[in-house]
């Protein structure tokens, strides 16, 4: 049977256990939480006070951590790309609401709350040039990008593990920052953000074991290329105002380590946690291409231990459009 029939038939065993999935991890829209729940309510005459707290508040923060929280908010207001995404993967059918199209939807709905929520404070705190801003989100829309994953489930899920660690990384580092710098009320939004992706990792993670039991060669295989390729997050499409300046994503990836936000060696954390997570080392049942793949991924992370030895990181500090 070819490859492509097989994940199909996963992913269609995989969507009789929906009901459980949603029910495991995500929350029930009615008691979740939304964005006013942490910003001031223009209803209230104490608005207006507010705003001006939140503000003092942000004057507080470095340049890069700004930097780093609009481009983290901008790689989550683009939002429609990763859905459109998701909804194109073999084995997710836009006219099955009960299968995988309810799994998308629903982790749709959740994330959509965490670019609304950031955006609407970095316009709050008057500290941001939001046109710039909104400018990068509507061409990280309009260009969308290639993560190396095509159409495949199994690539794909390795990228959402992945990638909602690594988010989850960055906005729980911005949530710590925001407390040492006093914001206690940016600190919050970072961290139920934060909470949220790694609930969405948890998710992702589990499908990729399950599909480890069913298919493991052909799992391994696509790690295996996946990180040969490198995790390419969303953040590395970034353009600014006339949408040809290049470079920008090693700039905000600078920015990002030298605050400590994220770095080469959370990289390499989360790589190694996954091994762990999947019990690479110990799986059974492999072809000679899987065992392959699975020498290349075990090995990966000192190789890239002894490149980040090497790696020095720019101390200027880039003048971003997005920032007042």
């Amino acid at each position: 049977m070819e490859q492509k029939n097989v994940r199909i038939e996963v992913m269609n065993f995989l969507a009789k256990k929906m009901e459980t999935i949603m029910t495991e991890f995500l929350m029930p829209i009615h008691s979740n939480w939304q964005p006013t729940d942490f910003l001031p309510d223009a209803s209230k005459e104490s608005f207006m006070d507010e705003v001006k707290m939140l503000q003092d508040s942000a004057k507080e923060m470095s340049y890069d951590y700004w930097a780093v929280l609009i481009g983290d908010t901008i790689t989550e207001e683009a939002l429609p790309t990763y859905e459109a995404w998701l909804m194109s993967v073999e084995g997710i059918q836009y006219n099955d609401p009960t299968g995988w199209t309810r799994w998308v939807r629903g982790w749709s709905a959740e994330e959509n709350r965490h670019g609304d929520l950031l955006n609407k404070y970095l316009y709050l705190s008057g500290k941001v040039n939001m046109r710039a801003m909104e400018t990068s989100v509507q061409y990280l829309i309009a260009d969308g990008y290639d993560i190396g994953t095509a159409c495949d489930p199994y690539k794909s899920f390795i990228y959402t593990s992945f990638q909602e660690l690594a988010t989850n990384v960055s906005h729980r580092r911005t949530a710590s920052l925001a407390k040492k710098y006093g914001n206690t009320q940016l600190s919050r939004i970072c961290g139920q953000i934060a909470a949220d992706e790694l609930r969405h990792a948890k998710a992702y993670k589990s499908f990729v074991s399950e599909i480890f039991e069913i298919d493991p060669s052909q799992m391994m295989i696509a790690f295996g290329e996946m990180m040969k390729h490198k995790i390419v997050m969303p953040a590395h499409f970034l353009k600014e105002l006339d949408g040809t300046k290049p470079g920008l994503f090693g700039h905000f990836s600078d920015a990002a380590q030298r605050i400590g936000v994220y770095t080469t060696e959370d990289y390499i954390d989360i790589m190694e946690g996954l091994l762990k997570e999947w019990k690479i080392d110990t799986m059974t049942g492999l072809d000679g291409a899987a065992e392959k793949a699975r020498d290349y991924v075990m090995k990966l992370p000192d190789r890239m231990r002894r490149i980040a030895e090497r790696m020095r990181i720019p101390e200027l500090e880039y003048q971003f459009s997005w920032i007042n």
